[in-house]
């Protein structure tokens, strides 16, 4: 059975926390990882590089933390995965170590086509999709509670 790794995952809830419950002020990594239960050394890791990527923008200072770096419509899910694919790419057995014949042209071309259409599957779903099923299951949005607009 195909798995999801634990990197992907956490890069996923990662970018839809901070689209879910950003407001004006950054969300800061200390809040994903109580919310989303999420390691702090696995997500610093991630976090890093999904600012690389252009996905993220990191704020600095003492209510720093992350934005999305572009609108969540604008963000696909497989912008993300692909930022992990690279993450993960020296425990890759598809791409790398050494085989037999069969393997190298059977097998691992079969996993390189399984791949390629996930990744398509993936580009046809936004962050901001994610966001409104987040939403539609209830999910507790903290931004909103933070905002008072009582008069």
């Amino acid at each position: 059975m195909l798995r999801l790794s634990k990197k992907m995952i956490f890069a996923l809830e990662a970018v839809v926390d901070i689209a879910y419950h950003g407001g004006a002020e950054p969300v800061q990594s200390r809040d994903i990882s109580r919310r989303q239960e999420i390691p702090q050394r696995y997500l610093e890791q991630v976090m890093q590089r999904l600012v690389r990527a252009g996905i993220l923008k990191g704020v600095r200072g003492p209510k720093g933390g992350y934005r999305l770096a572009r609108e969540r419509r604008r963000i696909l899910v497989s912008d993300v995965a692909k930022v992990v694919f690279e993450l993960e790419a020296g425990e890759d057995v598809v791409e790398k170590g050494t085989t037999s014949e069969l393997a190298e042209k059977v097998v691992r071309p079969l996993w390189r086509d399984l791949r390629e259409s996930l990744m398509l599957e993936l580009a046809g779903v936004t962050i901001e999709e994610l966001c409104t099923r987040a939403k539609n299951e209830g999910i507790r949005n903290e931004s909103r509670e933070v905002a008072d607009y009582s008069i």
